[in-house]
């Protein structure tokens, strides 16, 4: 709300400077807002004639006329933009509202468990058929992960995974499928429940995603969706989790921070669904 208040100020403040500039005094002096009569019964403006207080008011009116009109405007603007653009030295992301799996001309990330799950239902180890993994399996009913991983020569990690000591990978790694990028993502307990044991876990993963993106964003840009927004639970008892707009500051600040980018003109886009207590508007509040 602060920083609405200050950029709407400021906004207002740069229109009527430009009218104060363009537009003559005497065009203020034609409203009348006080008499002779009245400014004589006024201690306040003792040196000021009529003339001079009616300018004083009419400025003001018409920096309270322009804020209002700014601040409507900058309401409607926020309500309806798609998206936003963070821009640094050697970065671009963009952050934006829609659905991943309709996205073009871009690299998908399409983030699985550790194991590469494949099954689709309702048990606590299969993907949640509503889920952006569950969704991608079930219009690619072909996909065969493990020939991607043999095609890809990807290492698997050295320890097994919790659930049934399965072969794992590590967190943020990827197996490319054309466009689309297969990312190894929810660490998985004894009973298969996609988790992160810790936010460092959750950053290492971060670290080695963007790590892997350098590599295979193939001069495109990337999309990604909000990682951990969706069934992840986070350390700190069943349930845990973390907002997605604390997640989406997490995921910009890492990028920022990371010594692996993706190569201007291209960019890392974030794609993430507009729901209660989420907006882009604030991102980094």
């Amino acid at each position: 709300m602060i920083n609405y208040i200050i950029k709407s100020v400021a906004w207002a403040f740069g229109i009527v400077t430009g009218i104060f500039t363009f537009v003559p005094e005497t065009f203020f002096g034609r409203y009348e807002w006080v008499t002779e009569e009245l400014l004589e019964q006024c201690k306040w403006f003792t040196n000021l004639d009529a003339k001079d207080v009616n300018i004083i008011i009419s400025r003001l009116v018409c920096f309270l006329l322009v804020w209002i009109g700014t601040s409507l405007l900058y309401v409607i603007f926020l309500n309806f933009r798609r998206w936003v653009t963070i821009k640094g030295q050697n970065y671009s992301i963009r952050v934006e509202y829609g659905n991943i799996l309709k996205k073009k001309n871009c690299k998908r990330v399409i983030n699985f468990d550790e194991c590469f799950t494949t099954q689709v239902g309702s048990a606590t180890a299969d993907i949640n058929p509503d889920s952006i993994c569950g969704q991608y399996l079930s219009s690619h009913l072909d996909l065969d992960v493990e020939q991607l991983i043999e095609a890809a020569q990807i290492t698997p990690a050295r320890s097994k995974s919790k659930y049934q000591h399965k072969t794992r990978y590590d967190s943020g790694t990827i197996v490319p499928n054309g466009d689309d990028l297969l990312m190894a993502f929810a660490k998985l307990d004894e009973r298969g429940k996609g988790r992160f044991f810790s936010r460092d876990e959750y950053l290492e993963c971060l670290d080695l995603l963007w790590k892997e993106l350098e590599n295979y964003y193939s001069e495109k840009d990337v999309c990604v969706p909000i990682l951990g927004a969706g069934t992840t639970s986070f350390d700190g008892g069943a349930g845990a989790s973390i907002p997605q707009q604390d997640l989406l500051d997490m995921m910009i600040w890492s990028y920022k921070l990371s010594s692996h980018k993706i190569k201007a003109p291209h960019k890392l886009r974030i794609v993430c669904k507009k729901n209660s207590g989420f907006s882009i508007n604030n991102i980094g509040g």
